[in-house]
C-alpha cells in the first residue's frame, strides 16, 4: 500500500512532491500554482529560464497549455503516435501560460505518461504535474525512494512510494514542429 492520499493532499496544498516516472523519480507540483513552482525551482537549484516539463495522464490534460492551432494534423498525429509513453514533445504554448513553466521559451515540453502511478496522480489532481528529475543539480537522478530521501528528503513534504519504469535512459525529447530529436531517449 502506498501513501497516495497524503501525496495528493500535499500537491493540492501547493507543496512539491517526488514520484516515480518511466526511468527515474521526478519532482513536481501543481503547474498552475506559482508559489509551488518557485519552491520547486529553489529545491532543485534550477534556473527559471530552463522551463519545466508537464507530465499528464491523457492528452486532454495538456490542452489548456498548448496551442494546437500552430501544428498541422500530421504533426499532431506524430505526437499522438508516441503517447502514452516515454517521449516528451516541445509544443507551441498558449499565451496565458506562466513563464514559470515555459522559462525563456515560446513553447512548452509535455508528455502523456504510461506510468500507472503518475496517471493515477494526474487524474486525481485533475491536471498535469510539473516534472523534473529528482536530484540536486549536478548529482545523479534518483531511481529509488531511498535515493530521493537521501538527496531531497529534508526538502520534500511527500514522496509517492512506488517503482520507476524499466527505462535506463531519460525520456526522449522531440520538437513537434520539426520532428527533430532534442534529447536522445
Amino acid at each position: 500500500m502506498n501513501n497516495f492520499e497524503s501525496v495528493l493532499q500535499a500537491l493540492q496544498q501547493g507543496e512539491v512532491i517526488a514520484y516515480p516516472t518511466e526511468g527515474v523519480f521526478g519532482v513536481g507540483c501543481d503547474p498552475d500554482n506559482q508559489s509551488a513552482i518557485e519552491k520547486l525551482l529553489t529545491l532543485k537549484q534550477r534556473p527559471i529560464e530552463k522551463g519545466l516539463i508537464l507530465i499528464a495522464a491523457n492528452y486532454e490534460q495538456i490542452l489548456p497549455y498548448i496551442d494546437e492551432s500552430q501544428l498541422t494534423a500530421a504533426q499532431l498525429e506524430a505526437v499522438h503516435h508516441t503517447w502514452p509513453g516515454p517521449v516528451t514533445w516541445v509544443m507551441p504554448v498558449k499565451p496565458q501560460v506562466s513563464s514559470h513553466l515555459t522559462g525563456q521559451f515560446d513553447s512548452i515540453a509535455v508528455r502523456v505518461t504510461d506510468h500507472p502511478l503518475v496517471q493515477q496522480l494526474c487524474l486525481a489532481l485533475g491536471k498535469p504535474l510539473t516534472s523534473t528529475s529528482a536530484n540536486l543539480t549536478g548529482l545523479e537522478p534518483c531511481r529509488t525512494t531511498q535515493e530521493v530521501e537521501q538527496q531531497l528528503g529534508d526538502k520534500l513534504v511527500a514522496i509517492l512510494q512506488g517503482q520507476v519504469g524499466g527505462r535506463t535512459q531519460p525520456t526522449e525529447i522531440r520538437d513537434a514542429k520539426t520532428g527533430a530529436v532534442l534529447r536522445q531517449g
